[in-house]
């Protein structure tokens, strides 16, 4: 169920004057080496408001809300705070003037206590020595207002994300924040710690605190936002009021024109079994047998909640955590996954969830994250064939029509979606007969969204099976042939497209019986 909506703020106040400006930009322009990341970007904030900035990868968001919250200097352009014009030199410059950014990937030191990660650097002293009851004392009141009810003694690495979340937003109001940025914070929340932040966001709204509110998932922007603001290629693509927030109205300002049907929905003939699991047990649930069968030409969907361990037993699939029983059979061979190379050689490719950490080297050029998979068969005599290497990455570029100036750009630079399709491109350059996904859409614009769509589309046409993982119940539905779902770790059961509902995945996800 999604949250209630926010109720719209006043466009003017009761004189009939239009609300202060809490935080202004004024024609910010940024450039990077090749590239413009903004250009001209105005926008406005005012106090209580939630302001959520959306647009597809590359858009130019992350580099604005860098600008807004010191981490970058603007090259052109104006920021106001209260009406006055402000340069931030550095973080602590922004945080100074009431600006805090909350990353999506949190900078929290897990190995200390809740108090220690909110006075981080700025611990309360008595006679020159920290003050930890003071600490401790004061922390509880900012969890309080965040709805945090966790002792401040509590390690964080003990925390969930959606908890840890949480702690992050109380050390921001800790240093008097008047403007919360928050990058994607719920990618990789729960249902009902999504509502949890929902209700922090809300009450902190009522409470004059402006929120910066950037998300891919257009459902959370219209249950939040009273405003909307849209980048389009470092520019302004148009403003949306609370009352005009509809999914559609945001596809078209993002993308520049309409997406009339967002799944292809096509029949498919779908071929022999081409992967038989027997009895596999992962180590994360070795107490739960896996059975499925995949076919050639067929989208799999695999849903269930967060810690059901979809993940866990892609990684088992493709030998990445070794299985601790049971078999798989794949075009005729029968073994028990132990490592990657093994999976490789029988046409297996895993795109994995978290593409910084585990699919990409972020320092290395397109080309030479292209050829990883590649490296052992495009080898003559123990080298590299840089042929070989140039021929897949032209091949990939243009196939996945991936955005960048160069094949010699570093992956680091590129946006989110451009990442994703260098990952794909890298498996897909191997010709598999298995695609492995996990969450391949998660963090990317509605744009890159389609282009994913499109392409898993084509290679189920060429044979190739695919087995995915989505947190997403619009992409399970829209994509899958038929779905599996889990619950803790079992396979609670299957259903066919015709079958596929909200209601009945969830039923299964839950550890309901089959509807």
């Amino acid at each position: 169920m999604n949250p209630a909506p926010t109720e719209p703020l006043n466009s003017v106040d009761e004189a009939g004057l239009s609300p202060p400006l809490l935080l202004e930009g004024r024609g910010i322009t940024k450039s990077f080496p090749g590239v413009k990341a903004l250009k001209g970007v105005d926008l406005k904030l005012s106090p209580g408001e939630v302001l959520a900035v959306i647009g597809e990868n590359g858009a130019g968001k992350s580099t604005l809300m860098k600008i807004l919250a010191g981490v970058q200097s603007h090259d052109e352009g104006e920021l106001r705070i209260d009406g006055q014009p402000v340069r931030f030199s550095g973080v602590e410059d922004a945080l100074g003037n009431g600006i805090a950014l909350i990353h999506q990937e949190l900078n929290l030191a897990d190995n200390l206590d809740v108090a220690a990660n909110i006075f981080l650097g700025r611990e309360p002293r008595r006679f020159g020595l920290m003050n930890t009851s003071l600490m401790h004392a004061q922390a509880s009141d900012w969890l309080q207002k965040v709805g945090l009810r966790v002792p401040p003694e509590t390690i964080v690495g003990h925390l969930t994300i959606g908890h840890q979340q949480l702690v992050e937003i109380a050390k921001a109001l800790s240093v008097n924040a008047r403007v919360l940025i928050m990058d994607e914070p719920t990618s990789s929340l729960s249902q009902h710690e999504t509502e949890q932040l929902f209700a922090v966001i809300r009450d902190l709204s009522a409470k004059g605190v402006a929120i910066v509110y950037i998300s891919h998932r257009l459902g959370e922007v219209k249950a939040l936002a009273h405003r909307v603001t849209v980048l389009r290629d470092g520019e302004n693509a148009g403003s949306i009021e609370k009352q005009d927030i509809h999914h559609d109205q945001m596809v078209r300002l993002m993308v520049g024109r309409d997406v009339s049907q967002y799944y292809a929905l096509k029949e498919r003939q779908t071929g022999e079994v081409i992967m038989k699991v027997e009895g596999l047990r992962t180590p994360h649930a070795p107490e739960h047998a896996l059975h499925f069968e995949l076919r050639s030409g067929e989208i799999v969907g695999v849903a269930g909640l967060v810690g059901a361990g979809r993940t866990e037993m892609l990684q088992t699939l493709f030998g990445v955590a070794p299985a601790v029983g049971g078999s798989m059979w794949v075009a005729g061979r029968s073994f028990t996954p132990q490592s990657a190379a093994q999976a490789i050689e029988c046409g297996l490719a895993l795109v994995p969830e978290d593409r910084k950490q585990q699919g990409l080297i972020l320092e290395m050029a397109i080309k030479e994250n292209m050829s990883l998979a590649s490296l052992r068969r495009d080898q003559r005599r123990g080298f590299l064939d840089f042929g070989s290497e140039q021929d897949i990455a032209d091949r990939m570029i243009a196939d996945m029509r991936i955005k960048t100036p160069s094949d010699m750009q570093q992956a680091q630079y590129l946006s989110g979606g451009n990442q994703q399709k260098v990952v794909l491109g890298k498996w897909l350059a191997m010709k598999p007969r298995i695609l492995l996904l996990d969450e391949p859409t998660r963090g990317i614009d509605v744009g890159a969204k389609q282009d994913i769509y499109r392409l898993m589309e084509k290679l189920a046409e060429q044979g190739v099976a695919i087995l995915f993982v989505s947190s997403e119940m619009e992409e399970i539905i829209g994509m899958s042939d038929r779905a599996l779902i889990m619950h803790e770790g079992r396979l609670a059961g299957g259903l066919p497209r015709a079958e596929l509902s909200e209601q009945s995945v969830m039923q299964l996800a839950t550890g309901g019986d089959r509807p």
